[in-house]
């Protein structure tokens, strides 16, 4: 092993030690309060529903993550830039903001602006070069208006960046059940079960019920990604693009090893958040589990099979009763819909603006 593999295996086991210290009394409860400035956020939600941030103008950030679907695509596996299709489930972006690590394999753990920067320029997702989206915000007159609002100055991709993220902080679950105090008799006793005999708060933990940190489930892979051309593709480049050995030739996804390289770190995904689970059906990274039944009849049988599984999944032994009551637990995890005014950009997107005279020399 050379001397930076080595340091990323020795900082990651130091960070996961540290967060394994504290996960022993972690509790679940309420999200705390997200300030954000509203008028970046108003700049950022016109960006997020905007085609033009996309290379071919094709694909804005809400085509992947609907509000009707929660913020996710209601798809097994995502879609992606024309030519090519995803390869894993698109996670829903409400708590987005509440997260310190991203995506399901967790590659990027800094802050959302690197997010945001990653899924437009990527190839497979919007493709979209920042230079020529910076010229396409600083044409329009609405993103003038709004960048200097939002005391951004004139329209730029660092601006973008900044907005984007701030609009993602208003997206936070309202009036859930759990949160609210209103949960049912039969949720109440699966929320017992799902600190007891059923062991979730292990790993399902915090605010985000998520510890935040990659587990081996023995979740099957979804085949599609191999049998569909185009699904593939967009495979085969992400893998490449990210040094995974013999990527060619590799038929699982492999997750959270995009960090490590180290084989013993394939299969492994982020533990996601269960908040708006009534929202964001299929389930897993890769959209195999349709139901929340399936769900927790999958932990109930001790996840799947593999020989790098976390060694805490076990069979649970519950009673169907009891499995239904903690899917009633799970449902109470999901709050209002985030779809109206103040989330969503209902107006469309005016292009018929005045071309601007003498471009070259143009400065707004």
């Amino acid at each position: 092993m050379n001397i930076k593999r080595w340091a990323v295996r020795v900082a990651l086991a130091m960070f996961t030690a540290a967060t394994a210290s504290g996960a022993a009394a972690a509790e679940i409860g309420p999200l705390p309060a997200m300030k954000y400035d509203a008028r970046k956020a108003a700049l950022g939600k016109r960006l997020f529903f905007d085609k033009r941030l996309s290379g071919d103008a094709s694909l804005s950030c809400s085509s992947c993550h609907s509000p009707e679907q929660g913020y996710a695509d209601g798809r097994a596996l995502s879609e992606a830039y024309p030519g090519t299709r995803g390869f894993r489930n698109t996670p829903t972006l409400i708590n987005t903001a509440h997260k310190k690590v991203w995506f399901h394999d967790g590659r990027i753990g800094t802050d959302l602006n690197d997010v945001t920067r990653d899924q437009i320029t990527e190839t497979i997702w919007m493709n979209m070069d920042m230079r020529i989206m910076q010229e396409r915000l600083k044409q329009d007159p609405v993103y003038v208006r709004l960048f200097g609002e939002a005391g951004l100055g004139e329209p730029s991709n660092g601006g973008a960046r900044t907005a984007i993220p701030e609009y993602l902080k208003s997206l936070t679950s309202r009036n859930a059940p759990f949160d609210t105090g209103r949960m049912s008799a039969a949720a109440r006793r699966g929320e017992t079960l799902f600190r007891g005999k059923a062991g979730c708060i292990a790993c399902h933990n915090g605010p985000l019920f998520s510890d935040q940190q990659p587990h081996n489930l023995g979740v099957p892979e979804n085949p599609e990604v191999f049998a569909e051309p185009l699904r593939h593709v967009a495979f085969i480049a992400f893998a490449n693009f990210m040094g995974i050995a013999n990527y060619m030739n590799l038929r699982r996804d492999p997750g959270a090893a995009v960090r490590t390289n180290e084989p013993q770190d394939l299969g492994s995904f982020i533990t996601p958040t269960l908040r708006e689970l009534k929202h964001t059906a299929p389930y897993m990274h890769n959209g195999m589990l349709h139901t929340l039944a399936e769900v927790v009849r999958f932990y109930d049988q001790g996840g799947g099979t593999d020989p790098n599984k976390d060694p805490r999944l076990k069979r649970l032994g519950l009673s169907q009763a009891e499995q239904a009551e903690l899917v009633v637990f799970l449902e109470a995890l999901s709050g209002d819909p985030l779809t109206g005014p103040e989330h969503v950009l209902r107006e469309e997107i005016d292009l018929k603006y005045p071309a601007i005279a003498d471009w070259w020399n143009a400065r707004n």
